[in-house]
């Protein structure tokens, strides 16, 4: 035996053998006409070595071990507060609300000061509520899924916007029909009072809420474990999803009614741009219009966009809560910082102003329309000039039917 030589060099003996056995993981292919000699394959994807011969597939749920010699459960994630897509928009949130507490506190504290009157105190309440409703669902949507937490992001996904759109379209809506029937006649509309503009406000809310109660009886809320969205070509890195039964298109249609909202308060706002300074309220209001619509624009691309991504959940909920944040702040900041600030700083500019009928307001829309006819055809601004001088506010007509300033701004 040791004076034998073997082909290439080699020392030991050949396996007198036609195949190996196979290892783990491995099925034996029989070679057809031998039957003493086989093919080892792996199994491959989501199959296992059920036997000897044969690969079969782990049920949807189940994943192969390391060896491939048996099935085990796929593990369940869901979105923890230490992750990056979590972290940014709590704090954001978290931020917001503490902004949003502060300027609740300033106005409650000043509530009978001329600037919180002016801004019409019912409403501004009512806005300030919506915009902390905002920020909270950031919270919602990051908690561990369960029939509760399911059942409040149901009710407060769109309650926040809803409630804020709602009473920014009341305010705008109020401006442009004082202005407007201040252009035929100088009758006040109707529906103009704190406690009418909040019947409304409570009206376009009331809808909301009616469509969730809708969708909690025809599908009552639930958790699910989705394994498709992550169940990659790697079993090692599949993993099941906890999260709620709410599909992207429920989302969509949850926050459809408040963005319906607030594309109607955006209209108003554009209506309203040119109303006189004394009501300037109304061009903040259409700033925040503005820019909360660019903000939501950029939100549909992205939410739908990333609908057959593995980390859909993560940028879903992340681009959801910080547009929802950026809403509010816009809201927030545009709206109430300017008056915090005079209230704070500038006491001295929070007094009365003065009394303004509504037949100064008649004509002041009739103005602002015929200026925005003639100013084209008048070099240098000479149409302002001729309207402000044809304007008499010491006039006997210009001081009948008052009511308040605050009645009237906005």
């Amino acid at each position: 035996i040791e004076d034998m030589q073997w082909p290439r060099g080699e020392l030991q003996i050949p396996s007198s053998v036609c195949s190996l056995p196979c290892k783990a993981g491995e099925r034996k292919k029989v070679v057809k006409g031998m039957p003493c000699c086989w093919h080892c394959e792996p199994c491959d994807g989501y199959q296992y070595q059920h036997d000897e011969f044969t690969c079969k597939l782990c049920s949807y749920n189940m994943r192969p071990n390391p060896n491939l010699t048996a099935c085990q459960p796929i593990p369940i994630v869901k979105l923890e507060w230490s992750s990056p897509w979590a972290v940014i928009p709590v704090f954001l949130a978290v931020m917001g609300i503490m902004a949003t507490m502060f300027v609740m506190a300033t106005f409650v504290r000043h509530n009978d000061t001329p600037i919180v009157r002016a801004s019409g105190r019912e409403l501004s309440y009512v806005l300030l509520t919506g915009i902390f409703l905002c920020y909270i669902i950031t919270f919602l949507m990051i908690a561990k899924p369960d029939v509760g937490v399911c059942s409040m992001r149901r009710i407060f996904l769109g309650l926040g916007m809803c409630i804020s759109y709602a009473a920014l379209l009341t305010k705008t809506n109020r401006i442009y029909r004082i202005f407007e029937q201040g252009k035929k006649s100088v009758t006040a509309p109707r529906l103009i009072s704190p406690t009418s503009q909040l019947a409304i406000t409570s009206s376009l809310i009331s809808a909301q809420l009616l469509g969730v109660f809708i969708w909690f009886g025809v599908d009552p809320p639930n958790t699910i474990i989705d394994y498709d969205e992550q169940k990659t070509i790697n079993p090692s890195l599949a993993r099941g999803v906890l999260k709620c039964d709410i599909t992207d298109l429920q989302i969509i249609c949850s926050l459809g009614y408040s963005i319906l909202l607030m594309v109607t308060c955006t209209i108003y706002a554009i209506k309203t741009r040119g109303v006189p300074e004394n009501f300037n309220e109304a061009k903040p209001i259409g700033f925040t219009m503005y820019t909360t619509c660019i903000v939501w624009l950029a939100f549909i691309p992205i939410f739908f966009g990333t609908a057959q991504s593995a980390e859909k959940l993560y940028i879903q909920t992340t681009t959801l809560t910080i547009s929802m944040n950026l809403s509010a702040s816009v809201a927030l900041g545009m709206l109430y910082m300017p008056k915090v600030y005079v209230i704070l700083l500038h006491p001295e500019l929070n007094v009365q102003k003065r009394k303004r009928s509504f037949k100064a307001v008649a004509t002041a829309a009739t103005m602002s329309s015929r200026l925005s006819h003639k100013a084209s055809d008048r070099p240098n601004g000479e149409a302002k000039t001729e309207l402000c001088d044809n304007a008499d506010p010491n006039s006997p007509a210009a001081k009948k039917t008052y009511v308040s300033y605050n009645d009237l701004a906005i």
